[in-house]
Protein backbone atom coordinates (compact mmCIF):
# COMPACT_ATOMS: atom_id res chain seq x y z
CA UNK A 1 0.00 0.00 0.00
CA UNK A 2 1.54 3.39 -0.66
CA UNK A 3 1.50 6.38 1.35
CA UNK A 4 -1.41 8.08 -0.46
CA UNK A 5 -3.77 5.08 0.63
CA UNK A 6 -2.10 5.08 4.10
CA UNK A 7 -3.35 8.51 4.26
CA UNK A 8 -6.90 8.35 2.28
CA UNK A 9 -7.72 5.50 5.47
CA UNK A 10 -6.47 7.66 8.16
CA UNK A 11 -8.59 10.32 7.47
CA UNK A 12 -11.56 8.58 7.72
CA UNK A 13 -13.80 5.86 10.54
CA UNK A 14 -16.35 4.30 11.36
CA UNK A 15 -18.27 4.73 14.59
CA UNK A 16 -20.59 1.96 15.52
CA UNK A 17 -22.98 2.66 18.42
CA UNK A 18 -25.00 -0.41 19.43
CA UNK A 19 -27.98 -0.04 22.18
CA UNK A 20 -28.58 -3.36 23.40
CA UNK A 21 -32.17 -3.75 25.65
CA UNK A 22 -31.38 -5.15 28.38
CA UNK A 23 -34.58 -4.89 30.08
CA UNK A 24 -35.67 -8.12 31.89
CA UNK A 25 -39.35 -7.46 31.09
CA UNK A 26 -38.78 -8.19 27.76
CA UNK A 27 -40.66 -11.95 27.03
CA UNK A 28 -38.38 -13.81 25.83
CA UNK A 29 -35.74 -13.18 28.74
CA UNK A 30 -38.85 -14.10 31.09
CA UNK A 31 -39.48 -17.27 29.33
CA UNK A 32 -35.27 -17.71 29.41
CA UNK A 33 -33.46 -15.59 31.32
CA UNK A 34 -30.08 -17.29 30.03
CA UNK A 35 -30.78 -15.74 26.10
CA UNK A 36 -29.62 -12.26 27.50
CA UNK A 37 -26.21 -13.66 28.21
CA UNK A 38 -25.83 -15.40 24.54
CA UNK A 39 -27.18 -11.44 23.03
CA UNK A 40 -24.03 -10.33 24.98
CA UNK A 41 -21.55 -12.58 23.83
CA UNK A 42 -22.78 -12.44 20.70
CA UNK A 43 -22.38 -8.61 20.70
CA UNK A 44 -19.51 -8.26 22.13
CA UNK A 45 -18.26 -10.36 19.29
CA UNK A 46 -19.98 -8.49 16.69
CA UNK A 47 -18.56 -5.13 18.07
CA UNK A 48 -15.25 -6.99 18.37
CA UNK A 49 -15.81 -7.61 14.30
CA UNK A 50 -16.74 -4.34 13.98
CA UNK A 51 -12.87 -2.65 15.62
CA UNK A 52 -11.15 -5.45 13.65
CA UNK A 53 -11.80 -3.85 9.84
CA UNK A 54 -10.26 -1.17 10.75
CA UNK A 55 -7.54 0.36 13.25
CA UNK A 56 -9.63 3.76 13.06
CA UNK A 57 -12.95 2.43 13.71
CA UNK A 58 -14.86 3.29 17.00
CA UNK A 59 -17.53 1.23 19.43
CA UNK A 60 -19.53 2.35 21.75
CA UNK A 61 -22.18 0.44 23.38
CA UNK A 62 -25.21 1.29 25.85
CA UNK A 63 -27.28 -0.64 27.63
CA UNK A 64 -31.11 -0.02 27.59
CA UNK A 65 -33.01 -0.94 30.89
CA UNK A 66 -36.48 -0.19 32.30
CA UNK A 67 -35.49 2.90 34.44
CA UNK A 68 -32.21 4.18 32.97
CA UNK A 69 -30.01 3.92 29.66
CA UNK A 70 -25.75 3.74 30.27
CA UNK A 71 -23.03 3.12 29.17
CA UNK A 72 -21.45 -0.37 29.10
CA UNK A 73 -18.51 0.85 26.55
CA UNK A 74 -16.35 2.98 26.78
CA UNK A 75 -16.75 2.83 30.70
CA UNK A 76 -17.52 6.78 31.61
CA UNK A 77 -14.36 8.30 33.40
CA UNK A 78 -11.18 5.85 33.88
CA UNK A 79 -11.13 2.78 31.71
CA UNK A 80 -10.08 -0.58 33.06
CA UNK A 81 -6.32 -1.66 33.47
CA UNK A 82 -6.65 -5.12 30.95
CA UNK A 83 -3.48 -6.76 30.32
CA UNK A 84 -3.04 -9.22 27.06
CA UNK A 85 -4.28 -12.91 27.29
CA UNK A 86 -3.04 -15.63 25.41
CA UNK A 87 -2.08 -13.05 22.45
CA UNK A 88 -5.45 -11.60 22.57
CA UNK A 89 -5.55 -8.01 21.01
CA UNK A 90 -5.64 -5.82 24.03
CA UNK A 91 -8.73 -3.94 22.58
CA UNK A 92 -10.71 -6.46 22.62
CA UNK A 93 -10.29 -7.89 26.02
CA UNK A 94 -11.08 -3.90 26.88
CA UNK A 95 -14.22 -4.34 25.02
CA UNK A 96 -15.37 -7.78 26.89
CA UNK A 97 -14.32 -7.06 30.35
CA UNK A 98 -16.18 -3.66 30.57
CA UNK A 99 -19.32 -4.81 29.26
CA UNK A 100 -20.09 -7.54 31.13
CA UNK A 101 -18.59 -5.80 34.24
CA UNK A 102 -20.57 -2.38 33.47
CA UNK A 103 -23.87 -4.51 32.83
CA UNK A 104 -23.47 -6.75 35.80
CA UNK A 105 -23.44 -3.67 37.97
CA UNK A 106 -26.34 -2.00 36.51
CA UNK A 107 -28.48 -5.43 36.79
CA UNK A 108 -27.59 -5.82 40.44
CA UNK A 109 -28.68 -1.86 41.22
CA UNK A 110 -31.58 -2.02 39.06
CA UNK A 111 -34.97 -0.80 41.12
CA UNK A 112 -37.31 -4.57 41.26
CA UNK A 113 -39.75 -4.83 38.78
CA UNK A 114 -43.08 -5.53 39.96
CA UNK A 115 -45.17 -5.73 36.85
CA UNK A 116 -42.99 -5.52 33.37
CA UNK A 117 -42.48 -2.42 32.33
CA UNK A 118 -41.51 -0.80 29.23
CA UNK A 119 -37.48 -0.17 27.52
CA UNK A 120 -36.80 3.25 26.88
CA UNK A 121 -35.61 2.56 23.87
CA UNK A 122 -36.35 6.20 22.41
CA UNK A 123 -34.45 7.81 25.19
CA UNK A 124 -31.33 5.35 24.61
CA UNK A 125 -31.34 6.34 20.37
CA UNK A 126 -31.69 10.28 21.60
CA UNK A 127 -29.00 9.43 23.87
CA UNK A 128 -26.61 7.44 20.92
CA UNK A 129 -27.18 10.60 18.48
CA UNK A 130 -25.66 13.05 21.15
CA UNK A 131 -22.13 10.82 21.83
CA UNK A 132 -22.09 10.52 17.93
CA UNK A 133 -22.36 14.54 17.68
CA UNK A 134 -19.68 14.58 20.61
CA UNK A 135 -17.46 12.25 18.79
CA UNK A 136 -17.51 14.21 15.38
CA UNK A 137 -17.53 17.59 17.28
CA UNK A 138 -14.08 16.63 18.61
CA UNK A 139 -12.96 14.73 15.93
CA UNK A 140 -9.62 16.21 13.93
CA UNK A 141 -9.63 18.49 11.27
CA UNK A 142 -10.53 16.81 7.89
CA UNK A 143 -11.22 13.73 9.34
CA UNK A 144 -14.74 11.84 7.83
CA UNK A 145 -16.63 9.54 10.10
CA UNK A 146 -19.70 7.69 9.13
CA UNK A 147 -21.82 6.70 11.81
CA UNK A 148 -24.26 4.32 12.48
CA UNK A 149 -26.72 3.07 15.36
CA UNK A 150 -27.64 -0.79 15.51
CA UNK A 151 -30.93 -1.29 17.54
CA UNK A 152 -31.33 -4.95 19.11
CA UNK A 153 -34.25 -5.32 21.34
CA UNK A 154 -36.98 -7.77 22.06
CA UNK A 155 -39.21 -5.51 23.48
CA UNK A 156 -42.55 -4.35 22.08
CA UNK A 157 -43.44 -1.14 20.50
CA UNK A 158 -44.51 1.76 23.09
CA UNK A 159 -46.93 4.19 21.34
CA UNK A 160 -46.22 6.84 24.24
CA UNK A 161 -42.38 7.43 22.74
CA UNK A 162 -44.02 7.73 19.22
CA UNK A 163 -42.63 11.50 18.99
CA UNK A 164 -39.47 10.70 20.93
CA UNK A 165 -39.13 8.24 18.31
CA UNK A 166 -39.80 10.46 15.24
CA UNK A 167 -37.71 13.18 16.60
CA UNK A 168 -34.41 10.75 16.60
CA UNK A 169 -35.61 9.27 12.84
CA UNK A 170 -35.99 12.56 11.34
CA UNK A 171 -32.38 14.16 13.39
CA UNK A 172 -30.54 10.84 12.57
CA UNK A 173 -31.85 11.58 8.66
CA UNK A 174 -30.73 15.35 9.05
CA UNK A 175 -27.18 14.32 10.20
CA UNK A 176 -26.93 11.02 7.86
CA UNK A 177 -26.40 8.80 10.69
CA UNK A 178 -27.96 5.27 9.49
CA UNK A 179 -30.21 3.45 12.13
CA UNK A 180 -30.09 -0.49 11.64
CA UNK A 181 -32.62 -2.75 13.69
CA UNK A 182 -32.54 -6.16 14.69
CA UNK A 183 -35.68 -7.10 16.51
CA UNK A 184 -35.96 -10.41 18.20
CA UNK A 185 -39.63 -11.04 19.05
CA UNK A 186 -42.49 -9.08 17.43
CA UNK A 187 -42.44 -6.79 14.47
CA UNK A 188 -42.03 -3.31 15.20
CA UNK A 189 -43.86 -1.26 12.99
CA UNK A 190 -42.14 2.29 14.46
CA UNK A 191 -38.57 1.22 14.06
CA UNK A 192 -39.37 -0.30 10.66
CA UNK A 193 -39.91 3.35 9.73
CA UNK A 194 -36.95 4.56 11.44
CA UNK A 195 -34.67 2.21 9.56
CA UNK A 196 -36.49 2.73 6.28
CA UNK A 197 -36.53 6.69 6.75
CA UNK A 198 -32.78 6.42 7.72
CA UNK A 199 -31.57 4.00 4.94
CA UNK A 200 -31.08 1.26 7.67
CA UNK A 201 -31.49 -2.37 7.46
CA UNK A 202 -34.86 -3.54 9.50
CA UNK A 203 -34.24 -7.69 10.86
CA UNK A 204 -36.52 -9.57 12.45
CA UNK A 205 -35.39 -12.95 13.89
CA UNK A 206 -36.93 -16.69 13.39
CA UNK A 207 -34.05 -18.04 14.89
CA UNK A 208 -31.86 -16.40 17.96
CA UNK A 209 -29.72 -19.26 18.43
CA UNK A 210 -28.11 -17.12 14.99
CA UNK A 211 -27.91 -13.83 16.00
CA UNK A 212 -23.95 -13.74 15.49
CA UNK A 213 -24.47 -15.05 12.30
CA UNK A 214 -27.12 -12.85 11.02
CA UNK A 215 -25.33 -9.36 13.24
CA UNK A 216 -21.90 -10.45 11.03
CA UNK A 217 -23.85 -11.13 7.15
CA UNK A 218 -26.31 -8.20 7.84
CA UNK A 219 -25.20 -5.11 9.99
CA UNK A 220 -21.70 -5.74 9.81
CA UNK A 221 -20.77 -4.23 6.18
CA UNK A 222 -21.56 -0.26 5.85
CA UNK A 223 -24.60 0.91 4.79
CA UNK A 224 -22.46 1.53 1.23
CA UNK A 225 -20.74 -1.84 0.70
CA UNK A 226 -24.53 -3.12 1.66
CA UNK A 227 -25.61 -2.12 -2.14
CA UNK A 228 -23.47 -4.64 -3.39
CA UNK A 229 -24.22 -7.43 -1.04
CA UNK A 230 -27.30 -9.96 -1.31
CA UNK A 231 -29.09 -9.29 1.92
CA UNK A 232 -32.37 -9.92 3.29
CA UNK A 233 -35.26 -8.18 0.70
CA UNK A 234 -37.13 -4.88 2.20
CA UNK A 235 -40.61 -5.58 3.71
CA UNK A 236 -43.45 -2.96 3.48
CA UNK A 237 -43.43 -0.29 5.85
CA UNK A 238 -46.64 0.78 7.67
CA UNK A 239 -46.26 4.27 7.92
CA UNK A 240 -49.71 4.67 10.15
CA UNK A 241 -49.11 6.60 12.94
CA UNK A 242 -50.55 5.46 16.25
CA UNK A 243 -52.86 7.19 18.40
CA UNK A 244 -52.25 8.73 21.79
CA UNK A 245 -55.54 7.78 23.24
CA UNK A 246 -55.47 3.92 22.65
CA UNK A 247 -52.33 3.33 21.28
CA UNK A 248 -53.25 1.16 18.17
CA UNK A 249 -52.31 2.64 14.41
CA UNK A 250 -54.89 4.16 12.41
CA UNK A 251 -55.81 5.49 8.98
CA UNK A 252 -57.20 8.83 9.56
CA UNK A 253 -57.06 10.71 13.12
CA UNK A 254 -57.11 13.78 14.98
CA UNK A 255 -54.41 16.09 15.14
CA UNK A 256 -53.56 18.88 18.32
CA UNK A 257 -52.62 22.07 16.63
CA UNK A 258 -50.20 22.84 19.44
CA UNK A 259 -48.67 19.79 20.07
CA UNK A 260 -49.08 17.21 17.19
CA UNK A 261 -50.18 14.40 19.89
CA UNK A 262 -52.42 12.10 17.44
CA UNK A 263 -56.37 11.36 18.36
CA UNK A 264 -58.63 8.56 17.00
CA UNK A 265 -61.49 10.38 18.19
CA UNK A 266 -62.23 14.11 18.71
CA UNK A 267 -61.37 15.56 22.25
CA UNK A 268 -62.65 19.14 23.12
CA UNK A 269 -58.86 19.18 25.61
CA UNK A 270 -56.10 17.61 24.03
CA UNK A 271 -54.94 14.82 26.81
CA UNK A 272 -50.97 16.06 25.94
CA UNK A 273 -50.75 19.56 26.43
CA UNK A 274 -54.68 20.48 27.57
CA UNK A 275 -55.40 22.57 24.86
CA UNK A 276 -58.90 23.16 24.66
CA UNK A 277 -60.68 23.29 21.29
CA UNK A 278 -63.44 24.81 20.04
CA UNK A 279 -66.37 22.42 19.42
CA UNK A 280 -67.46 21.80 15.95
CA UNK A 281 -70.74 23.27 15.54
CA UNK A 282 -73.75 21.41 13.19
CA UNK A 283 -73.03 21.18 9.29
Amino acid sequence: MNNKSQDHDSNKFSLLVIVLDTNPSQRIVRQNPQLLTQFLDAIIAFGNAHLMQCSQNKLAVLSCHHHATDFLYPMPGKQLDVRQVDGQYEVFSLVEKTVKQRLSHIITNAPKLNAPCESILAGSMAMALCYISRIQRNAAAGVKMHSRILVVTGSNECASQYMTYMNVFFTAQKLGITIDVCALDKTMSLLQQGCDITGGQYLRLTQLDGLLQYLLWVFLPDPQMRQKLVLPPATKVDYRAACFCHRELIDIGYVCSVCLSIFCKFSPICTTCHTVFKIPGPI
